[in-house]
């Protein structure tokens, strides 16, 4: 899979990240149903560090992926991501240099970052990155160890200050949705209001319509 272009389809406008405390029977349920959904790229997050474990997450997932044109990108570890050759990397603050893993990974693969503060905006712009994900627009539970919570006043300003696409991070649900895809951003990444629904798939289609 090629790297986004202008030209492709957004490929980042419903993004899942899948949720680490879930077995791999119901990790891989959760995403085959959200695929049929509507998202358009799915993260596999795991913080427990059982590389073994992670790696067999990660073939699991590139399996159900197969055909149907949606990304499979790995939080965190570019080792993984080369081992099950994945379509890209989210990184960290506190991960891997992108410099380095867009190295690593070569100038074919997706390469993320995810952005907390807006010193971390000014010097992701000399990076070669594909997006940058915007954390925390809310406070969520998910995620506790946010820096500052970015607001809708705050997304706005950073689409403004950027020209890589921007996915939307942290507290958004459907209560919020439509609010932040108001602002344009290019994506919006969802946890549990896809992963712990009871149906998957209604629950990505219903976020869908609700983006429009």
């Amino acid at each position: 899979m090629t790297r986004p272009t202008p030209q492709t389809s957004n490929p980042y406008q419903l993004y899942l990240v899948t949720d680490d405390q879930q077995d791999l029977a119901t990790l891989m349920h959760v995403v085959a149903e959200a695929v049929k959904g509507g998202v358009t790229m799915v993260q596999l997050r795991e913080k427990h560090g059982d590389i073994r474990a992670f790696i067999e997450r990660a073939n699991a997932l590139k399996a159900i992926l197969v055909g149907t044109g949606v990304p499979l990108i790995i939080n965190d570890r570019v080792d993984v991501a080369l081992a099950v050759d994945a379509d890209g990397v989210h990184l960290g603050q506190s991960d891997m240099p992108a410099a380095l893993a867009r190295q690593l990974i070569g100038p074919d693969k997706i390469l993320g970052l995810s952005i907390e503060s807006p010193q971390q905006l000014a010097e992701s712009q000399q990076l070669d990155l594909d997006y940058i994900g915007l954390s925390a627009i809310f406070a969520t539970p998910t995620k506790t160890n946010t820096s500052m919570h970015w607001g809708l006043d705050g997304l706005v300003d950073t689409l403004q200050k950027t020209a890589l696409p921007v996915v939307a991070i942290g507290g958004i649900n459907q209560g919020n949705i439509r609010e932040v895809a108001a602002t344009g951003v290019h994506g919006i990444a969802l946890v549990s209001a896809i992963c712990h629904a009871d149906d998957p798939c209604l629950a990505a289609r219903g976020i869908v319509e609700a983006m429009r």
